[in-house]
């Protein structure tokens, strides 16, 4: 049988931390890689010789052109939606970073195309595969944590995430899409599927990254199937002064009937002084470690999750935690933070309303507005 044959569409930092180190270990082939000026994905070259290097305007057609099972898609993420129809209505599987779309529209429309072509159509939330969020929904479903009350997350980024390696696309975007979307799918696919969302609402500041909106506050809630609610804060930036002691601050906390989960992923239990060593170093991402028997594979939850899912294409294996038509609350919550970070401050969007599945107001204006007519 012949390996499973891989396109990429985009060439940025996610495609060298994960995506080809997962190539390089599932037994794959890459085959090509679109992209807006080729110029990093001309590195690649004298590893992969064979690879079609292909840029500009009609790069996505021509890599459908060659041969591919499985296209990923690792653009920005208000770029991932044209490239992943383009894959789906040519017949070819379809893995894309997260947030897999900004409307359900678009993923209405996405998940037709898988569905009418016979395809799968997966999402990458690699934050599914820290070790401390698989142990929570461990506990959740084992039943020591029982009806799930409120909670908080915050992932705080480096400055220089927004003002330098991401400085080319970070305009008009914000960080609640680009990290919130973790802590979105976590807490859905964690503590559903039996329950609503209910609203959602989205504040934010500005003033240090032009164009962008530095800190976003996002806030879902959630009904459970007796009536009760739960509500939670999620709070992302990405103007986190460089010298914090850690690569990222990363928190959650969940309050339950039946006890308490808190988890600071900051200093993830390892403390660290020397020359070019963050002090609170985070090896739960993925790491180039020494094994001991030699050699430097880069191992991890970044990795894992789409070298597991390249093995799903291949096995034609279906899963609600990665597939496309399971993001709908995530996707609506996404919608959601967009258009109330547009219409800020102080709106709020209802789901599944009486004028429609996602339905937005604003203080002191009279009417509202449907984002999305459907049920979520």
């Amino acid at each position: 049988m012949r390996p499973l044959r891989v396109g990429l569409v985009g060439a940025g930092m996610i495609v060298d931390d994960t995506h080809l180190p997962a190539i390089r270990q599932a037994g794959v082939e890459l085959v090509a890689v679109a992209s807006r000026t080729g110029r990093r994905a001309a590195a690649l070259l004298p590893e992969f010789p064979h690879l079609l290097n292909l840029h500009g305007p009609d790069a996505v057609p021509r890599l459908l052109e060659c041969g591919v099972d499985v296209v990923i898609v690792a653009t920005p993420d208000d770029r991932h939606f044209e490239p992943a129809r383009q894959a789906l209505a040519a017949g070819k599987h379809v893995l894309v970073e997260k947030p897999s779309v900004l409307s359900l529209a678009e993923l209405d429309e996405l998940t037709a195309l898988a569905d009418r072509h016979g395809v799968l159509a997966k999402v990458v939330y690699h934050k599914l595969l820290d070790p401390d969020h698989k142990m929570l929904r461990t506990r959740v479903r084992d039943g020591a944590l029982r009806h799930v009350n409120n909670g908080w997350c915050s992932l705080l980024e480096p400055r220089s995430v927004s003002g330098g390696q991401f400085a080319e696309w970070v305009a008009g975007r914000n960080p609640g899409t680009y990290v919130g979307v973790h802590y979105l799918k976590l807490i859905d696919f964690t503590f559903g599927p039996d329950w609503k969302l209910t609203r959602v609402t989205a504040d934010g500041q500005r003033g240090q990254v032009p164009g962008a909106w530095d800190s976003v506050q996002q806030r879902v809630t959630y009904t459970h199937p007796g009536g009760r609610e739960a509500t939670f804060d999620i709070h992302t930036d990405w103007v986190t002064p460089d010298d914090f002691p850690g690569y990222v601050e990363q928190e959650v906390q969940f309050r339950f009937d039946t006890g308490v989960w808190s988890a600071s992923q900051r200093r993830r239990g390892v403390e660290v002084c020397g020359p070019n060593l963050k002090s609170t170093p985070n090896h739960h991402y993925n790491s180039a470690a020494e094994e001991p028997w030699g050699g430097r594979p880069r191992r991890g939850y970044g990795v894992e999750a789409v070298t597991r899912a390249l093995a799903e294409f291949r096995a034609g294996e279906r899963f609600a935690y990665n597939d496309l038509a399971a993001d709908r609350n995530v996707v609506a919550a996404v919608q959601a933070t967009e258009a109330c970070l547009a219409a800020h401050p102080g709106a709020v969007a209802a789901v599944n309303d009486p004028l429609g599945g996602l339905v937005l107001r604003r203080p002191g204006v009279a009417g509202a507005t449907v984002l999305y007519r459907p049920p979520v």
